[in-house]
């Protein structure tokens, strides 16, 4: 299913990470990185809801907008209940809408507010999520303090919050359409290997958006998934071209770019639902505001794992959401 817009925009975006994001290649990117995990609290989730209260202050400050302003505030994360969202959208009294694609939460959240405001229910909304590598790695795997080996499949969850607020008032990016994607069941069983689970569901939603908008893969100056990793990436290109027929020059993957990963010590690079949305809200739009390039495909992909499911033998199932984003003048 594939939709078009034609008043929807990005006005303004925002980004806070931890300590090993704002040591990567695209620190100078980010609005804001901290030096620790707990960040200044008593746990690891309430350093995340920190980061999304910030975060959120932040973008309404970069806006010159205050909370009344807002019409929708629609947010998601990893943890259970998705409490570091619905504990940030607590302090913020704005009607709030919690949601969950796993890693792919990002573009759906563009999509539903997107479709709230072409279809003029809403003027504006603050889109949100966030991810914490302490808090996800306790909640998913293992706590961190076991020091449990990983192999080299494994990604990284990213630690950071990222924002944008999605507003008809014109910009210079435009929400130009988007697709939202099915729920794919690859048969892969394996928690340490989420590029495998999720770059079928990538490839499926690339073709239904290209075929869907009647544009050749070469329309956009980049392709953006996340998050895939090294290994998730290189089967994603493998599925576009042997499948579908695709050159994929122009497919990139964000989990490959947030971090250097032969000096960081992050296995296959980054994961988690902030990994995307960091990525495109700093460095992405720079260059698209640059003038580097005119028209990304998002891509957000999400492992639909629960602990209880994969502890009864089951395959992960996996989803990819695209949103398509154009420079205008």
């Amino acid at each position: 299913m594939t939709f078009k817009y034609n008043n929807v925009y990005i006005n303004e975006v925002s980004t806070i990470t931890g300590p090993k994001e704002g040591e990567g290649p695209l620190s100078k990117f980010f609005d804001k990185s901290y030096s620790e995990y707990y960040m200044g609290s008593d746990t690891w989730e309430q350093a995340e809801i920190k980061m999304n209260t910030e975060n959120i202050d932040l973008l309404l400050n970069k806006s010159n907008k205050s909370k009344k302003d807002v019409d929708i505030f629609i947010s998601g994360d990893l943890l259970n209940q998705i409490v570091a969202s619905s504990y940030a959208a607590s302090t913020l009294n704005i009607p709030y809408m919690g949601i969950y694609s796993a890693c792919a939460t990002s573009t759906e959240g563009i999509i539903i507010a997107s479709n709230m405001i072409e279809g003029g229910l809403i003027n504006n909304s603050v889109v949100n999520v966030s991810s914490h590598n302490n808090a996800s790695e306790k909640q998913f795997r293992y706590p961190v303090e076991y020091g449990g080996p990983k192999p080299v499949t494994q990604t990284f969850t990213v630690t950071g919050s990222a924002s944008a607020l999605i507003s008809n008032k014109k910009s210079n990016i435009k929400v130009e359409s988007a697709t939202l994607g099915k729920c794919i069941d690859s048969g892969v069983k394996n928690v340490f290997d989420m590029g495998s689970v999720m770059a079928i569901a990538a490839a499926d939603t690339i073709d239904k958006h290209l075929k869907d908008t009647k544009r050749e893969i070469g329309y956009y100056d980049l392709i953006l998934t996340g998050d895939l990793g090294m290994y998730g990436k290189n089967l994603l290109k493998d599925v576009l071209k042997d499948e579908y027929g695709y050159d994929t020059r122009n497919v990139d993957d964000s989990a490959c770019m947030i971090y250097d990963i032969n000096k960081q010590s992050v296995y296959a690079g980054g994961s988690g639902p902030a990994c995307i949305a960091l990525v495109t809200y700093s460095y992405i739009l720079n260059l698209m505001r640059q003038g580097k390039l005119n028209r990304v495909l998002m891509v957000a992909t999400g492992a639909l794992m629960n602990p209880t499911m994969v502890n009864q033998k089951l395959s992960i199932p996996s989803i990819a959401h695209a949103v398509s984003l154009e420079v205008i003048s």
